[in-house]
């Protein structure tokens, strides 16, 4: 441990620029893991919808009007928890949950589990995945913003 602490008085850039890049190791792997839970492709996601899944869009009611997917229920993940009772009858379906993301969907997913829904998914990098796979997005009437 000695020698440790002497290393580190006389390189103490290098030392620095250890410790940051394990710290910048470790925030990309607890991200990674967060965003991964249930996580569907776009793809995945499409054939869980044309079987009946239920989309629920966790983003605020703006960015929901300029840009949503299809028949995506629009539930802000501040809502989600008062707003279980309205999805009850959902509980033991398939739901798909997005974000901008990813981040707040997973979120959203790991709180709708908590509440007693069986069947959650993640749409993995949330509605920036789902652009960049070309996939289409509906938009409310009126509203101006994200288009394909």
């Amino acid at each position: 441990m000695q020698r440790l602490f002497e290393f580190i008085g006389y390189h103490p850039y290098l030392a620095t620029a250890a410790v940051v890049a394990a710290a910048a190791v470790a925030f990309y792997e607890i991200r990674e893991r967060m965003q991964a839970f249930a996580a569907l492709t776009a793809m995945q996601a499409v054939r869980l919808m044309n079987q009946g899944a239920l989309v629920i869009d966790l983003r605020g009611k703006e960015l929901y009007d300029a840009g949503h997917i299809g028949e995506a229920r629009n539930v802000p993940v501040a809502e989600l928890e008062s707003q279980a009772e309205s999805l009850k009858k959902w509980r033991d379906k398939n739901v798909i949950t997005y974000c901008d993301s990813g981040t707040s969907g997973a979120s959203g997913a790991r709180t709708l589990t908590k509440l007693g829904f069986t069947k959650v998914f993640n749409l993995q990098g949330g509605l920036n995945a789902w652009l960049k796979d070309n996939m289409p997005l509906a938009k409310t009437p009126g509203s101006k913003g994200r288009s394909k």
